[in-house]
């Protein structure tokens, strides 16, 4: 029952903010580290908006597949709320799981809680953000169409990305 999205789609480099070619796990994105991002980026976050990170994660896989699976870094659970209260449509990043892994709390996924059950906000995994981030493509007309499953939790996806 999931429509198809076609969208503002903006762009955060984290792993550019931090200076590294993958933000190291446990790692949290906060509304301070969003908003610090937004404005060296020269974006804004605006109500059905498509927030992608990009942290350097998906790089691992097939070359540190031990640690890739260990965590991650990710969004964090001010940043969770953060965007749920900007009215954004989807969160997404290149990790497997998009918030930060150790968990902030002691609360089992609780970003994923706060964005679909408690926003209906959903949540996109494993992106390939590299180019987008080796672009500098930080605003894209974001357009995803979605698989017809039934009775699944996920599903593979081909969003594009249009500047």
């Amino acid at each position: 029952k999931i429509p198809p999205i076609v969208a503002r789609g903006v762009l955060f480099d984290m792993a550019a903010h931090f200076g590294t070619d993958i933000v190291k796990e446990g790692t949290a994105f906060n509304s301070k580290e969003i908003e610090e991002v937004a404005k060296k980026q020269g974006v804004e976050i605006r109500q059905g908006d498509v927030v992608l990170f990009h942290t350097g994660w998906v790089g691992l896989i097939g070359k540190d597949d031990k640690r890739y699976n260990a965590g991650e870094p990710g969004l964090g659970v001010d940043g969770a709320k953060y965007l749920a209260s900007k009215g954004v449509v989807a969160v997404g990043a290149d990790t497997w799981g998009l918030e930060t892994v150790p968990f902030e709390t002691k609360n089992i996924f609780e970003v994923h809680q706060i964005l679909l059950p408690m926003n209906g906000t959903y949540i996109l995994e494993n992106m390939n953000t590299g180019p987008l981030a080796a672009d500098k493509a930080y605003e894209f007309l974001f357009v995803l169409g979605v698989p017809r499953l039934t009775g699944a939790v996920q599903g593979i996806i081909n969003p594009i990305a249009i500047r």
